[in-house]
């Protein structure tokens, strides 16, 4: 039972909120039902007093979430165990440094190529992305794997790309941990969090065991330095498709009674009222005042006139139900069209950029240390092997690993836009340091690890909000639209980052950095521009 208690505690509510939802259920089995008449007329669905407090609170299954974040982990591993030795086994095939980056980036690109079809087929579930996930992650290692023996340089870009296929369920595990149907709008930033937690655990994982491996020598042409870190994954994933096929169990069917917005109210097309909607919002026989509903002001003939106050002066949480029932009531019609207000766009385009901006940030430097700490160059005092670049890049994940778990417990209370700001500001310290210790050619192995992790912790905890605010201020029917925006601004920002870090030498470190600090630059003038607009409820 204590298993059980600690899962309910991790995944679940904290104890204030469970007594909340312990109340909200109790509330509903002794209320009755409750109907008003919305604004355009028609009648809304029956409301239970305590119904959206419980809704806001609500987690899918554990274990299908379980399946879910270790999915996402396992692609993080997928996509940074070849960043220790991918320089050298791509030069010792006959590639470049440059060649490398590419090999390390190059599957979000093909990965973003398959979204489209792929969200066709996907009946607005998960069972098949996860499927294909898995059977084009163990594919893609195995190539990988096969390219020492074949001693063919593009097979193992050719492996990289059709592992960049099983990377399209990094979309699908950020739509699922906002999924309107299974997530409650206060869970969102916390399971956000729980990802990003995966993502920092596969930063660590991945390089330290692609160094770790690459010790094992290369007296064997299958099994070799090169080729054992993703033999080994290969047979991971193998084994994880089998107990996710076994396990996991998918969402219910596509509703379209979540369509509700979830924080702020967007306009409504003017012209989309019907005037028998607008002639009963005017007037209505022998109704009676409620005390939670309209007033009511009876006249001499007898009839009642109700007055309602402007949509745009309702409180957030009345105006999220009458546009979520007037949109999916059966007696409506179809669904009202919904415009986005200048500042929801301007807070979309933000989210986007911090998107793309902390990925390429991250993948810079993951693609650059082997390739920085490798080099001939004068800034480097190292001239580490894979395996001592990939402890460096791990050593900077797993010191930031305790603040990523922190950060899910306090995601709970506070505001996404100050967890971005915190996490902004941590990584712009990061890239300052080593822009200051190259300016005066004193890099060493401390100030070089104090860079990365301050990068790594920063830009980590950034990502966490990106998809889960948006996803508080747009109606939930558009999950879908938003988690590609962001997926697609994510996998921009990996395949630039990882081609930028490859060259990043080449390029002179000085510039390479000085590009990311005006990348910060530019999203920090959108930041502060639409500060107001980024706020959102906590959780």
């Amino acid at each position: 039972m204590s298993r059980f208690k600690v899962l309910s505690t991790v995944f679940d509510l904290p104890p204030l909120a469970r007594h909340r939802r312990a109340q909200a259920v109790q509330s509903t089995a002794e209320e009755p039902a409750v109907t008003e008449r919305s604004l355009d007329g028609g009648v809304q669905h029956a409301a239970f007093a305590g119904q959206t407090d419980y809704d806001e609170f609500k987690l899918p299954k554990t274990m299908s979430l379980v399946i879910v974040l270790l999915a996402s982990a396992l692609l993080q591993v997928s996509f940074f165990i070849v960043v220790s030795s991918s320089d050298q086994y791509a030069q010792h095939l006959g590639g470049t440094a440059t060649f490398s980056g590419l090999v390390i980036g190059i599957p979000t690109v093909f990965s973003g190529l398959a979204l489209v079809p792929l969200m066709k087929l996907d009946q607005g579930g998960y069972k098949r992305p996860l499927h294909f996930a898995c059977a084009s992650a163990f594919l893609g290692n195995v190539l990988y794997s096969l390219a020492y023996r074949a001693n063919f340089l593009y097979l193992i870009l050719l492996g990289r790309i059709v592992s960049g296929f099983g990377f399209t369920f990094w979309m699908y595990s950020k739509r699922y941990c906002s999924d309107p149907r299974i997530v409650g709008v206060r869970r969102r930033t916390m399971l956000a969090g729980w990802l990003v937690l995966g993502q920092g655990g596969g930063m660590t994982i991945g390089p330290f065991f692609g160094g770790l491996f690459y010790k094992v020598g290369f007296s064997n042409g299958v099994f070799n330095g090169y080729t054992a870190p993703t033999w080994v994954l290969a047979g991971v994933w193998a084994v994880f498709w089998v107990f996710s096929a076994l396990c996991f169990e998918d969402v219910p069917a596509v509703s379209r009674t979540a369509q509700d917005i979830e924080l702020q109210p967007v306009q409504l097309q003017q012209d989309s009222f019907r005037d028998d909607d607008k002639k009963a919002v005017m007037t209505q026989e022998d109704a009676a005042p409620t005390e939670a509903g309209p007033s009511a002001i009876q006249n001499d003939c007898g009839q009642t006139k109700i007055s309602f106050s402007p949509l745009i002066d309702s409180p957030i949480r009345d105006t999220a139900q009458t546009i979520e029932q007037r949109s999916s009531s059966p007696d409506l019609g179809e669904p009202q069209q919904i415009r986005m207000s200048g500042p929801q766009w301007g807070v979309t385009a933000t989210m986007c950029w911090f998107a793309m901006t902390c990925f390429f940030i991250l993948g810079a430097w993951e693609a650059n240390i082997p390739v920085f700490t490798g080099s001939d160059s004068t800034l480097n005092p190292f001239h580490f092997s894979p395996t001592a670049a990939g402890n460096l890049i791990a050593l900077g994940g797993i010191s930031s690993l305790p603040f990523l778990v922190a950060n899910v417990f306090v995601a709970r209370r506070v505001q996404d836009r100050h967890t971005l700001a915190v996490g902004t500001s941590i990584g712009l310290a990061g890239l300052l340091i080593a822009i200051a210790i190259m300016s005066s050619r004193t890099v060493t192995y401390g100030s070089l690890f104090v860079c990365w992790f301050l990068i790594a912790l920063g830009f980590n905890l950034s990502s966490t909000v990106t998809l889960s605010l948006l996803s508080k201020q747009l109606p939930g029917q558009w999950n879908s639209r938003i988690s590609m925006a962001i997926q697609y601004s994510n996998y921009t920002g990996r395949v630039t980052g990882a081609v930028w870090g490859g060259a990043g030498v080449k390029i002179g470190m000085l510039s390479f950095v000085g590009m990311q600090v005006a990348l910060v630059a530019v999203g920090a003038v959108m930041f502060m521009t639409l500060w107001r607009n980024l706020k959102a409820k906590t959780g």
